[in-house]
């Protein structure tokens, strides 16, 4: 998919694409070409814009995960739009695909995760414990196949890997995320993670944006997703 394919709404103000599982949002030590070096490059282009392009990195996906991306295109969008993610003002809905049903069809999970900056990875606790943040999630089932579960995934906190530590708490560690307890990877080495939705105040005209991202193209997602309805 071109990045043109990709983006999902653009004004002067913001732009939001949908992030393919493997790209990075930011630059990082691999030295990977990141996926804000490519919408700037996009907007260069498409624009013809002498000199640097400004583009503010709002929010990060983990790498192996896809879905809705939005970035600032004016220090003005940036700062607003920090201000509102800091105050969980914007809102985001994501799906994962799990191999294990889970306890409850729906369920809000709350536990205290630490970090593990060695490891990069969260530890939950179902008590607080010391140096831990409290993670609030809720889930429902949306779907299933014979395998496997499709849940949506709401947000109360933002925490570093907190759904994917969340699940695996609870014995459904996502699909493909052996960092989490997967017994196996996924071919293209993602994780079943996907940001489906994002709402939000548009941090300058206050317009409603509401925007949805397509689930990945593969068998299994296009399996267990087919008939529902857009969420």
């Amino acid at each position: 998919m071109s990045i043109e394919d990709s983006v999902l709404y653009e004004d002067n103000h913001i732009i939001i694409v949908s992030k393919r599982a493997g790209e990075i949002v930011q630059g990082d030590k691999t030295g990977d070409t990141p996926l804000s070096e490519t919408v700037k490059l996009y907007i260069k282009e498409r624009y013809n814009k002498p000199g640097q392009v400004f583009l503010g990195v709002v929010h990060r996906l983990d790498r192996p995960v896809s879905g809705v991306t939005l970035f600032a295109r004016t220090s003005k969008a940036l700062t607003r739009l920090s201000e509102m993610f800091r105050t969980h003002e914007v809102h985001k809905t994501y799906w994962a695909i799990v191999a294990n049903q889970p306890p409850k069809e729906e369920d809000t999970l709350t536990h205290w995760l630490t970090r593990d900056t060695k490891k990069n990875m969260a530890r939950a606790y179902d008590r607080e414990v010391p140096n831990a943040k409290k993670a609030i999630l809720d889930y429902r089932v949306i779907a299933c196949t014979e395998r496997y579960w499709l849940l949506e995934i709401n947000l109360h906190t933002g925490r570093h890997h907190q759904i994917r530590c969340q699940l695996a708490k609870i014995g459904c560690p996502i699909k493909g995320d052996l960092k989490y307890g997967a017994p196996r990877s996924n071919a293209d080495g993602s994780i079943s993670l996907h940001a489906r939705r994002i709402s939000f105040e548009h941090p300058v005209s206050h317009e409603m944006i509401d925007i949805t991202a397509p689930v990945p193209d593969d068998n299994l997602w296009r399996a267990i997703s087919q008939g529902l309805q857009s969420s």
